[in-house]
């Protein structure tokens, strides 16, 4: 998944996309979630689950990774196109 793609994410994700965003199988997700290992919390909602995105965001150390001029131009003008729309 891209930066884009990952700050276009609602509050929270469905286990499908977060295991997408994590790079693992969405199997590999409910083991590590059965087995208390996932990496960040998650909601359950009746019978579903839900990975809020600051959490994911989080075990993504988005927050650590430094940002570079050129995330900062390309941001702007994905910025810029989303207001268009």
């Amino acid at each position: 998944m891209t930066f884009p793609e990952l700050f276009r994410l609602p509050a929270t994700v469905d286990l499908t996309t977060a295991a997408n965003a994590l790079g693992i199988h969405v199997q590999t997700a409910y083991k590590l979630l059965r087995s208390n290992a996932f990496p960040c919390s998650v909601l359950r909602l009746g019978r579903r689950y839900r990975v809020p995105t600051r959490a994911l965001l989080l075990a993504l150390r988005i927050e650590e990774i430094p940002v570079q001029l050129d995330d900062v131009t390309t941001g702007a003008a994905f910025a810029a196109r989303s207001i268009e729309s």
